[in-house]
Formats: structure tokens, C-alpha cells, sequence
């Protein structure tokens, strides 16, 4: 397992006074250890609801996380089946879950369709219309999020070979669920969203044959999605991701095994680059929310088991807007021995391989300068140039031989 350590240094001295980069430890959750639960945030608190608990029981229990005093306080459970693999998104105030799978072998259990609207003023519970996806059967291993008062549910898995690709939308001033246009990646479960400047990021998970690492952006007031540059790690399904500020933040999953990387993407540049690994141990199939500027990340499954523990992720850069104009250009690109980069001001460049590691830093004066890559191996790399203002900006570089 390789340590960024070098990354880590670099970032924290060129961007201390915009934040992290780094993880704390918090309170481990207090209710059962469990994998495949939801998560969601609603006014300054976190939610866990559902799951699957290591005596293979699924679960329909909801506890609120309190960042002010580091605790766990048990709710009102679902008044539903308990479920695995359920989805949850937050609108106005009130937390929504539904959907999943009521038995830890789904064999054994059912697909659900029911729909339920939490209230935290009065910790009660009150059941909305079906989803109506999944040829009304419901779905599970869904992918869900909100975008301006309206709650999506993506993709899922219907049955045994049976995965979906549509999309629907929830309004909950009227209680109905339209159909939107249908996930343009293809059939896939397991598949993970966060939402940037009232925008969607869809992408990973299964599809029938494979793990996948595509991202997809969905605009629902066009209701287009675009394709997007691939996640640069490892292709996988069960991952964890959200989103703070101008930025997404998605890592861990399983592609066989576990997985504890963490990256960050820029919608503006629509680069990704690595962030500070996640501390606890490898695990697939956690749940996250957002509180303030912070993410959390905990439960799920690793090669110990399920897991309790929770982490809070600080991000380097918070609410930070940036156009899609960068201060520098790059070319040829693809390139195979030497490349030219062209600014305006004089950048701090680091060149990273798809690992994560640095293999070049060198300082670029304005104007054009050329740099040879020829020693280094096919693939693409992430250039990140910092500017005298600490302002960073990011391009992708491929190398072909």
C-alpha cells in the first residue's frame, strides 16, 4: 500500500490557508456494525439508517450524528422492512430513504419500491409515493442524490442479471415521481453519485460483465448527461463520494478486494487528482454524508469485517470558483517524448502518475518551455501549476510510445 506522503507535504505547504487535506477520527457509530446501510445530512446532522449487520440481519434503525458534541443518538426507526443496498438523498430539511433489498440473501427476500420522508423536528416518519422504477418492482443497489429541491434516483439492480439505466426524479410539492433521461453509461449497479454547482456525477460500479471507472455528468435543467474524463484509479463498485464546495471528493470500494484511496475532482478543469488516503482500514460499501465543509465516511465493510468507525475528511480547497480557462496550455498532447507548456505566469508544475505519485516538479517561468517525458511510461498524468497566488490549475498530459 503506497503513502503519498511526498503529495501530502507539497499540498500542505503550497495550500495550508485554504484547509487539510487530512482526516480525524470521530466517534464510532453506535448502532449495530453494519455495511450497506444510507447516509444523509440534514441541518448540521448526520443520519445511518438501514444496512445489513454482521448476524446477516438487515436493519430499518436510524441514528443522528452530532458533530458539536462528537455523538450518536438513536431516532425513530423506519417504520418499513429493514433493508440493505436502500438509497437516500436529503431535500428541504427532511431526510428521504427507500428502496433496497429485505433480506441479507436476496434470494431469500424482496425488491422494494416503497418510499419513506423522514421529518427531524418531529423524528417521524411518513411513507410517500413508490418509486416507479424497476417496472414498479423497485430496485436496489441504486445510486441517489438532490439538486434543487428534487430528489434522483439512478440505475440499480431489478434482479438476478436484470440491472437498470433509468433515471427518475421526485418533487416532493406534489409527491410524484417523472421519468428523466436514462443514465447514458448503460445498465449498472453499484454506482456512486455527488452533486457540484447543481450538477450530478454519475459513474463506477458494475456493470454485467465488469467493474467500470466512467463518470458521467447529468444537467437536470437540460436534462442531458455528458460524458466526462474516467475516475483515474482503479475501476470498481461500492465506492463512497460527495461533494463540498466546487468539488467532488469519491474513493474506497472493492474491485475484487478493498480499497482506501480518496480522490478529488474538478468539475472546471474536469481533472482528478489524489487526495490523502482514507485512514482506516480498506472497505466497499461504507456510507458518507456532507456537514458544513466536512465529509464523513464510515461503517461498511473491510478484510477485518464490518467496521464502526467513522473519519471526518477536512478538503484542501472549500468554495473555491475557477473558470474552465487555465493559466497554462499543453501540447502536443498526446505526446511521446517531449511537451511544451505555454503561460503567461510563472507555475510551480508537479507531474503525477495515475498512482498518485509525483514524478517531476519543475519551475515554469512565463512563456514556453519544453520538458522531456520521453523516459517516462505510457498512460496519462495529472500536471497541477500553482501560480505565485497559490491558485492551483490542473490539465491531463497522455504519453503514447
Amino acid at each position: 500500500m503506497i503513502r503519498l506522503t511526498v503529495i501530502k507535504t507539497l499540498v500542505l505547504i503550497s495550500f495550508f490557508s485554504f484547509g487539510q487535506n487530512d482526516w480525524t477520527k470521530k466517534a464510532s457509530f453506535s448502532g449495530y456494525k453494519v455495511e450497506r446501510a444510507v447516509g444523509f445530512s440534514i441541518a448540521g446532522h448526520g443520519y445511518i439508517c438501514a444496512g445489513q449487520d454482521t448476524g446477516n440481519i438487515v436493519r430499518n434503525d436510524l441514528w443522528q450524528y452530532s458533530p458539536a458534541s462528537n455523538s450518536w443518538a438513536q431516532k425513530a426507526n423506519l417504520p418499513a422492512v429493514g433493508r440493505r443496498n436502500a438509497v437516500a438523498f436529503t431535500i428541504n430539511n427532511k431526510g428521504y430513504v427507500g428502496t433496497g433489498m429485505s433480506a441479507a440473501e436476496s434470494s431469500l427476500g424482496s425488491t422494494l419500491n416503497d418510499f419513506w420522508e423522514y421529518n427531524p423536528a418531529t423524528n417521524a416518519w411518513g411513507q410517500i409515493a413508490d418509486y416507479p422504477g424497476g417496472f414498479g418492482n423497485g430496485i436496489y443497489f441504486a445510486t441517489a442524490f438532490s439538486i434543487d429541491s428534487k430528489g434522483y434516483v439512478c440505475c440499480g439492480k431489478i434482479g438476478p442479471s436484470n440491472y437498470a439505466n433509468d433515471l427518475w426524479e421526485y418533487k416532493p410539492s406534489v409527491n410524484q415521481w417523472i421519468q428523466r433521461a436514462s443514465f447514458e453509461g448503460g445498465d449498472r449497479y453499484q454506482l456512486v453519485s455527488f452533486v457540484v454547482n447543481e450538477k450530478a456525477y454519475v459513474g463506477l460500479g458494475t456493470d454485467y460483465d465488469a467493474y467500470t471507472n466512467d463518470l458521467w455528468e447529468f444537467n437536470p435543467s437540460t436534462n442531458v448527461w455528458t460524458q466526462k474524463n474516467n475516475f483515474p484509479g482503479a475501476e470498481r463498485s461500492a465506492a463512497s463520494a460527495f461533494g463540498i464546495g466546487q468539488r467532488g471528493y469519491l474513493g474506497m470500494g472493492g474491485d475484487g478486494g478493498y480499497l482506501d484511496d480518496f480522490w478529488e475532482y474538478n468539475p472546471y478543469s474536469d481533472s482528478w487528482v489524489v487526495r490523502e488516503e482514507f485512514p482506516g482500514d480498506e472497505r466497499r460499501n461504507a456510507i458518507s454524508f456532507v456537514i458544513a465543509d466536512r465529509g464523513y465516511i464510515g461503517t461498511g465493510k473491510g478484510y477485518s469485517g464490518l467496521r464502526r468507525s467513522m473519519y471526518e475528511y477536512t478538503p484542501l480547497v472549500v468554495g473555491v470558483e475557477e473558470s474552465n480557462e487555465t493559466t497554462f496550455n499543453v501540447y502536443p498532447n498526446p505526446t511521446i517524448d517531449f511537451v511544451t507548456i505555454e503561460t503567461q505566469h510563472a507555475l510551480v508544475l508537479s507531474i503525477m502518475d495515475n498512482l498518485g505519485r509525483m514524478v517531476k516538479t519543475i519551475n515554469v517561468p512565463g512563456g514556453n518551455t519544453s520538458i522531456d517525458v520521453s523516459n517516462f511510461s505510457n498512460g496519462v498524468y495529472q500536471l497541477i501549476g500553482i501560480n505565485e497566488s497559490g491558485e492551483r490549475f490542473t490539465k491531463q498530459l497522455i504519453i503514447r510510445g
